[in-house]
This record gives C-alpha cells, structure tokens and sequence, in this order.
C-alpha cells in the first residue's frame, strides 16, 4: 500500500499512560518505527509533544477513548495535525492484544490514509459546548427535582398538584413554605393564593387537607433548596454563555428563525458543531454524523437494519426539544411534516424525520448566513400536479357516494344524501 504520510504517530491512550508508536522514513527506503510510553500528566504530555516534534511528526492519530484523549489531544493540536478515531473503524487483526501493539496498528492506518478523523470542535466551540452541556443537565435535575417534590406532596396526601398547575409558582412556593413552617390549616394555606388562583380556595382548601409531618417537612424544604441553587447556577453558567457565544451571535440569531429553535437551543446547536459547515461538506453527512437518518445494511441485494448510528446524542436530544416544538407550530413545514408521519410511523418516528429535517435547515442555514425560509404548510400539497391531485380527488369523492357534475363553470359535488 502506499504511504501517504511519510511522519506519522499512533497514540494509545488511557487514564494514567500513552503509548506511543513513531514511523519514519529508515533511509534505504523503508519504514522505521519507534515505541515509547508516556504518563498523563500535563509536564509528561509536553514531553510527548517535544519528543514527537523532535521525530518531525506532522500527523497523529489516537483512539476515542472515554474523555482521556481530550488532553492528549489539546496538547498537541498546536504542534502538528491530530485526528481523533472511531474505535469501530479501527478493528486490529485477531492476535496477540498488548497496547504497543495497538499503537503500531493505529501508526499504520494512520500512515496509509485508511481511516478519516472525526469532527473535533475548535477551541471555542468546544467551551461553548462544556457550558451549555453542563447548562442541560442543570435543567434536567432541575426538572427531576421538582417531579421529586410532587412525590414528596402526594405521600403526604396533599394534591397541590392537582388544583395548581405550577406549585413552584409564587403562591405554591408561599403554602410550601407554610407548611414547612409548621400550619396545618388548610383554610389558612389556601388563603396564601394569589391572582387567578384564588378562584380555586375551596379546592385548594381540600387539596391541602393530608398528613404532612416533620420528615415531609426537612425533605421539601430541602428540595426546595435545591431548587433555588439549580436557579442561581443556570442563571450563571447562562451569563458566561452570553460571553462566550458572543462571536457567534449572528448564527446564534439565524437559527432562532427556524421553527422549533429558540435561543437556548441555539446555543446548544453552535455548540454541538460549530458554525463552520466545511467541516461537514453536506447536509446529508452532517446527518449521518449526528445520527440523525436511517443507516444502510445491504448485502447480496437485501437492506437489513436500518438503524441509525449512535452519532452525537446530546445534539441528538436538542433536536428532539426542537422537533416537539416544531409540531406545535402553526402553518409551517415541519408542522405539516409532523402531521403527515405520526399518523403512520407514530410519534418518535415523527419527532426524529422532523429533527432531521430541522438539521438540514440548520446546515444550510449556517452554510449560506441567510435566514430559515420556510416551504410552507401546503408543501406536500403542491410538490405534485394539481390538475392530477384534482383529478383523484374527484374520483375519492365519487368513489364515496357523491355526485360529481363538471361545468363550464367549474365543478358542482353533491353529497349522497342530497343526490
């Protein structure tokens, strides 16, 4: 096979070593190759680059490995080209399995061009992703507990829930508090509503009648904590994201026109992949990169799975958000869209062709810097002849009974009840 790259390294990383292999050019027209083994810490890491740099090495590649290549990889980034690789592409020939060996193995994949590195976000993309990951998962934990909360109400049989549709809203938060300071009466609790909710008093007085006792106490007061810190934390780490994104604010603004995509989820987006679309060429890589579109298993004439890959899961949960909302929106295409599929493949199905179609809107969006344009609710109605679908729909109606007369004037339908 030829060698595409004449000074090239494969990395094998792991939490505490790295074992890497070096192939060079021997002189007399082969390949020489040298193996050493490197620490993880940040000094032994500089001392891997200088050893690399000293080896003119102008490409590595390392395994995915967990979160250990992160570093591995920051560090050398700015000395030479690093690609990060798909375990699953580099499958080594059964034998003998030791770390050195998986080095060379990754030296020589590396060396020949078989395998092609995955999307690593620049330096900036990658600290707008850190904060808006750790901004979701604050959300989500908000959400559990508040659903924790809920729990903590309905065994000690007060069915706030029930009455009050927030009961972390201003007057659910001041009978919480009530009760954790110790009032039992439900007449009193009821009486702490505010606005549209005093119209509920009677219920709410029979919703606050239950057993809530010390233990319900010191568990909801502190869930209730909890809260306030998950508040006070996303409000920060939602700051630090203006800053960061604050290069990115354009995109930011062209993907909130697209249904379905308000700003939080477009700073998720960016944050996934980037504003820069060369890295993925086309749509249709970008969603296969996501995990987004059915995979391709054919053999001897016959598709089997049609599974999709795994792909990014958190971008993949962003456009699940989006897909929702998407539905639930009015006169649009991805609304239409929705409606078509639930009906035959059901909702996930659904959720996942509508954030597929939201991921091309996002490429194309992003690739030419123009806001979304949408092709319209009717879409699916006029992408075929009208004179043809009138056609059909004339002989649907007459297949169900009606009459159906063709003027000069246009057409006169008269149901079979009338006929």
């Amino acid at each position: 096979m030829d060698v595409l790259f004449e000074r090239c390294a494969g990395l094998d990383v792991h939490k505490d070593t790295v074992v890497a292999c070096v192939r060079t050019p021997d002189g007399d027209g082969g390949r020489a190759q040298e193996v050493r083994t490197f620490g993880t810490m940040t000094i032994e890491l500089l001392a891997l680059r200088d050893w690399l740099v000293a080896h003119q090495v102008s490409l590595v590649g390392m395994e995915s490995t967990g979160i250990y290549w992160r570093p591995v990889f920051y560090v050398l980034e700015d000395a030479m080209e690093c690609w990060l690789l798909n375990a699953q592409h580099m499958h080594n020939l059964p034998g003998r399995k030791t770390d050195v060996a998986d080095a060379a193995w990754i030296a020589q994949l590396v060396e020949h061009g078989m395998v092609r590195p995955s999307f690593v976000p620049p330096p900036e993309v990658r600290e707008l992703r850190t904060l808006t990951r750790y901004r979701k998962t604050q959300i989500e934990e908000r959400s559990r507990q508040a659903q924790r909360l809920d729990k903590v109400l309905q065994d000690a049989g007060i069915k706030l829930s029930s009455v009050a549709t927030d009961i972390l809203g201003v007057s659910g938060r001041e009978m919480l508090a009530g009760l954790i300071a110790g009032t039992r009466d439900s007449a009193v609790l009821a009486d702490l509503a505010r606005g549209r909710l005093r119209a509920k008093i009677p219920a709410l007085t029979q919703a606050l009648i239950g057993r809530f006792g010390p233990t319900h106490a010191v568990v909801v007061g502190e869930i209730l904590a909890h809260l306030d810190y998950l508040e006070e934390a996303i409000a920060r780490v939602s700051a630090r994201i203006e800053e960061v994104i604050a290069p990115f604010a354009l995109e930011r603004d062209l993907l909130t026109t697209i249904p379905g995509i308000d700003v939080r989820l477009a700073e998720g987006i960016i944050g996934e992949i980037g504003v820069d679309m060369t890295r993925f060429v086309t749509a249709e890589r970008l969603a296969s990169w996501a995990g987004m579109c059915p995979g391709q298993h054919e053999s001897a004439g016959k598709s089997r799975s049609g599974r999709s890959r795994r792909g990014d899961s958190w971008l993949q949960r962003h456009l699940t958000v989006a897909a929702m909302a998407a539905s639930r929106s009015k006169n649009t295409y991805p609304a239409a869209q929705y409606g078509r599929l639930v009906k035959r493949r059901g909702k996930r199905r659904a959720r996942k062709a509508v954030g597929h179609s939201l991921l091309v809107a996002t490429f194309h969006v992003l690739a030419a810097h123009q806001p979304y344009q949408d092709l319209g609710a009717d879409y699916f109605i006029r992408r075929h002849d009208p004179a043809r679908r009138a056609r059909r729909s004339l002989n649907d109606l007459r297949t169900l009974g009606w009459s159906v007369l063709e003027t000069s004037n246009g057409v006169v339908c008269t149901p079979p009840e009338a006929a």
